[in-house]
């Protein structure tokens, strides 16, 4: 059963960062796109950034420029630096990876963090 376990986040002040990491394993077959969602209350789940296993990314536009997502492949770790942050950017993240074994490909979805930006 692939595991996918989220840390990092937290309430913090409008403007200020945090680091969000989801780290997977007992995984078999590779890792292709990586990818952080939210999901705020009362709104549909959305795409964040994502990151293909050759390092191609793409961002939401209302995060760019203030969102960074990265990944060490050596250790299945995807990140989320999130800098600027705004109470919009208030929700619940997940992350979610992209598996390929053989002919099977799917997708594991983490527990998901909660990300609050107040004052």
């Amino acid at each position: 059963q692939v595991q996918l376990v989220e840390s990092g986040g937290g309430l913090v002040q409008p403007g200020g960062s945090l680091r969000l990491s989801c780290a997977v394993s007992r995984i078999l077959g590779s890792i292709d796109a990586m990818g952080w969602y939210r999901q705020a209350p009362g709104k549909q789940r959305e795409l964040v950034a994502s990151i293909t296993n050759i390092g191609r990314t793409n961002y939401v536009d209302s995060v760019k420029g203030r969102f960074t997502i990265s990944r060490d492949n050596g250790e299945n770790t995807v990140y989320l630096q999130m800098n600027s942050l705004k109470p919009e950017d208030t929700a619940v993240y997940y992350c979610r990876v992209d598996r390929r074994w053989g002919l099977l490909k799917d997708m594991w979805w983490g527990q998901g963090t909660q990300v609050t930006v107040s004052s």
